[in-house]
């Protein structure tokens, strides 16, 4: 069974969402399972209305689910993903974009995408999770979302003794390498 990808934007124009959409370019299995929680409708940071939104759309809590959340929706996601999971839910991945300030923790794979490296770095003080990505050279926190065509360093967690490993890339191939690995994990 493919997951489904929520997405969970902050509190912005609902354009800079769809743009953050076709920017990924997104293929099979991905393209028809694309649910985006309406901030218009909902405060971004409410877990109840996000989880209220993941029962209704999809109903099975056996179906994994990956989360993009944005800013402060990555609040609302975070506490929505721990009660997905306390009804038996599947979280296959979680991906927060410019969560600064957010603590991130969960027995599920995590993993930080900032605009710049301070955000990367002071972020991570409150759970650095799995792989990262930072822009570099640093780009407004808005334009990150509306476009991640930016470039910036993956950084892989180290294994053992291993320093962490960094690649150039930019944050869509990130992203889109992130997916790749969730939706056959299955």
């Amino acid at each position: 069974m493919s997951p489904y990808l929520i997405i969970c934007p902050g509190i912005h124009d609902p354009q800079l969402t769809q743009d953050f959409l076709a920017s990924l370019e997104l293929s099979s299995p991905w393209t028809e399972k694309v649910l985006v929680f309406p901030t218009q409708d909902y405060p971004a940071y409410s877990a109840i209305h996000i989880l209220e939104f993941l029962q209704r759309h999809i109903g099975l809590v056996k179906t994994p689910i990956v989360l993009i959340s944005f800013s402060a929706g990555v609040v609302g996601a975070i506490a929505a993903a721990w009660g997905w999971q306390l009804l038996g839910g599947n979280i296959q991945a979680f991906i927060a974009i410019d969560g600064w300030g957010v603590p991130l923790y969960g027995n599920f794979p995590i993993h930080r995408i900032s605009h710049d490296y301070f955000t990367h770095w002071s972020s991570a003080l409150l759970g650095a999770g799995e792989d990262s990505f930072y822009a570099s050279p640093p780009i407004g926190h808005l334009d990150l979302w509306r476009s991640p065509r930016c470039q910036g360093w993956w950084v892989q967690v180290p294994r053992g003794e291993q320093p962490p490993q960094r690649t150039y890339i930019t944050a869509v191939e990130f992203i889109i390498e992130l997916l790749v690995i969730y939706s056959t994990t299955l």
